[in-house]
């Protein structure tokens, strides 16, 4: 129904007309406490919300104490000392430099207040000059503006904290007892982020938790599936829960641009770019390291760009990212910086140098932590036109001892591999040919827990190969290479062990002429996907490594991601909104069998939820796989059931679609039966409708259609 509009002025005249006062004080009315009579207010999710800390905006102004008291006449001597040292590390504000002074005495108080460009600014300002030393009897003490306020809410005397009742908190992994064993995937589509479960056995998904506008950019499991991280231009979240998705924690850091977990999900990294006043100047960087289930900032880091620059694979603004790198496997008691000359370990327990120092090495250009041990390995890239030559060093920490060195003759690049169990390195070195004008691929293969580290070199068949990607298998022993050029490489398939074990690498086999240049493991073993992304528009094939044999191939045109589940028994395929067209993903069995396919517009992301690993020792683990038939009975009958149930739910739907087809048909025979007698009396009586009792006669009928007369002159 219509809601009618009325003028104000209609109801002021209708109410003088009923004697009705409208005079009234809204403001003074006051509802029952709690009662709102079924009216939401505009703001109600703002009251609900947790109360937020706003910024009193005067984060770009510092006090600066501790200052000379000073006359008059030496005031604007001891202003141009201030200006100049503040001046050098940011934008001051037009009028932004002010130093109160007695009104009786005319002198100077001691303190001054700074007003910059940027926050930003100012707290480089308060980290330079906090504890600048003008002179012996003036040592500068700032603080942020803002601070006070915080140092004002401080109360006179102490009281104890209030101890609130332990309440048990929900189970975070509830997820992990799915009765179908079913694994969960977030996806991000348009402004709509959906957590869903993968029902392959129903080729279909199942709805978790959908939310729209959960982030500003994207999300991000941790490492142990725990938590989902959203983030927003205030900072950071994480989600989580037994049946949904709330909020567990928020970390404050305005701007933020990326995250990242340690390996255990005990710390958050956060991390933010912010363009300086003078354009000559690096963006300042600022990075955060938060208690994930406190919230607290346990170590942050701020300087410019260039401070954090060094090594990584790629992020923004010309920092590397990570910056900071995780070690010794998912304890979380290392994380470790590449800078210039050195690479600083810091250990979470005190979250400082270890030692107090950094580890001091010559011209390292990369380092990369061992995924389960406290071990780094190192590359010292080649010095003085090859008269040193490139090395690759392992460290123990904490001690910082050298447990292995291997020099590299002629190396212009190097790129080091770790295998997931942390058994295996492999280093692949490119070199320089005798001449120079050329390079070739090998690799140098650490085994890690045998004694001395013993290293082997392996060489391709054609050594002039380009290799185009290398992969370990997942917990195993074999890795795989593409090698040669485009558009058909090779693929070759090596163990580290051989028939007797003797430890010596062996190749298996070489796959030739294939359509891929990245390679998928299952994170079980055992299967691998080669990929032809990019220039091979999403070529796929299922290949098991066991048999060595092709399972099956297939192709998701246009393809921009593919991923494992973490059990390794199914594979998803995405076209991302890199492409504008058929964005969506596909989900496959682990031998290529497509289960389905979900199309999505402006689809921008795709992440299975990971596992924590399993509770199971490796001997249990190899009792289950030896009777895995006694243990897949169970399963094998549930498969049964549920086969028996799409064959119900297949016959229910063709019986529905044949009863539909029945009415329809019994309809129009209805509707023919009623217009019987239409058909006769335009068949001049003829009462059959049977077409063979009737005979076709051609019939040539002339028509006048005109007639005109004109006459016309005679001429002799």
């Amino acid at each position: 129904m219509a809601a009618e509009v009325v003028l104000m002025n209609e109801v002021e005249s209708k109410a003088a007309q009923l004697g009705i006062d409208l005079s009234v004080d809204l403001n003074s009315i006051q509802l029952p406490p709690g009662e709102n009579f079924g009216i939401v207010s505009d703001d109600e999710d703002v009251y609900l919300d947790d109360q937020l800390e706003f910024d009193s905006g005067f984060g770009n102004v510092i006090v600066v104490d501790n200052l000379p008291v000073v006359p008059r006449e030496k005031f604007e001597k001891l202003e141009g000392v201030i200006r100049k040292i503040y001046s050098q590390i940011g934008v001051i504000k037009e009028d932004g430099l002010w130093m109160p002074t007695d009104p009786e005495t005319k002198k100077t108080l001691g303190y001054c207040f700074i007003e910059y460009n940027t926050p930003q600014e100012a707290e480089l300002a308060k980290e330079k000059t906090n504890g600048y030393k003008l002179d012996r009897s003036h040592i500068f003490a700032v603080n942020m503006f803002d601070d006070f306020d915080k140092y004002m809410r401080v109360p006179d005397e102490w009281a104890p904290p209030e101890i609130k009742p332990y309440t048990p908190g929900e189970n975070l992994q509830k997820w992990l007892t799915d009765e179908k064993a079913r694994d969960q995937f977030v996806i991000r589509a348009g402004t709509d982020t959906e957590v869903l479960w993968n029902d392959a056995r129903q080729s279909k998904t199942e709805l978790v938790y959908k939310r729209t506008y959960w982030t500003e950019s994207f999300v991000q499991w941790s490492p142990l599936g725990t938590y989902l991280a959203t983030v927003h231009r205030q900072g950071a979240a994480v989600w989580g829960g037994a049946t949904t998705f709330n909020r567990l924690m928020r970390y404050a850091h305005p701007q933020v641009k990326l995250i990242d977990f340690s390996p255990g999900e005990k710390f958050l990294v956060t991390y933010s770019s912010h363009e300086p006043s003078n354009p000559r100047d690096a963006n300042r960087v600022v990075i955060n390291i938060f208690d994930v289930r406190t919230g607290k900032v346990m170590r942050d880091f701020k300087g410019s760009a260039d401070e954090f620059s060094v090594g990584g694979a790629g992020g923004v603004a010309g920092v590397s990212w990570p910056v900071f790198r995780w070690g010794g496997g998912k304890a979380d008691k290392y994380f470790a910086k590449l800078g210039k000359n050195m690479i600083s370990v810091y250990e979470t327990d005190i979250f400082s140098l270890i030692d107090k120092k950094s580890l001091k090495v010559e011209n390292v250009v990369d380092f990369s932590w061992s995924p389960t041990d406290p071990i780094l390995a190192l590359f010292v890239p080649e010095l003085g036109g090859g008269n040193q030559p490139a090395r690759v060093s392992l460290v123990q920490i904490p001690s910082k001892a050298e447990l292995r060195q291997k020099n590299l003759f002629s190396v212009s690049d190097c790129k080091m591999y770790w295998q997931s169990n942390g058994d295996y390195l492999a280093v692949k070195a490119d070199r320089y040919t005798k001449t120079k004008k050329s390079t070739y691929t090998g690799f140098e293969l650490f085994r890690i827990k045998e004694r001395d580290i013993p290293i082997e070199v392996l060489e391709l068949d054609n050594k002039s190969d380009k290799i185009i990607a290398f992969a370990w298998e997942p917990k195993g022993h074999r890795f795989a290479v593409i090698h040669g050029d485009n558009p058909r490489p090779d693929i070759s398939f090596y163990s580290m062990r051989t028939a007797h074990n003797t430890g010596r690498v062996s190749k298996l086999s070489t796959l030739k002429g294939k359509q891929a240049n990245a390679l998928f493991w299952s994170p079980g073993g055992r299967f691998i996907v080669l990929a032809g992304l990019k220039g091979f528009n999403g070529q796929l094939e299922f290949f098991s490594v066991d048999e060595l044999e092709t399972m099956a191939t297939a192709e998701h045109f246009m393809a921009t991601e593919i991923e494992w589940d973490p059990t390794g028994r199914f594979v998803a395929t995405a076209v991302t909104s890199v492409h504008e067209m058929e964005n969506g993903f596909n989900i496959w069995s682990f031998n290529g069998k497509l289960l389905y396919r979900i199309l999505k517009d402006h689809f921008f992301q795709f992440l299975w939820r990971p596992r924590p690993p399993s509770f199971l020792t490796p001997e249990k683990e190899e009792e289950i796989a030896r009777n895995l038939k006694k243990y897949s009975k169970k399963y094998e009958a549930e498969d049964q059931d549920v086969s028996m149930l799409l064959s119900e739910q297949d016959r229910e739907k063709r019986r529905k679609l044949k009863e539909e087809w029945d009415k329809w048909v019994s309809e129009w025979k209805q509707t023919h039966e009623e217009e019987n007698l239409e058909r006769q009396k335009l068949r001049g009586g003829e009462a059959s409708d049977e077409e063979e009792e009737y005979e076709a006669k051609e019939v040539e009928v002339e028509e006048l259609l005109d007639v005109s007369e004109e006459v016309l002159p005679f001429e002799e």
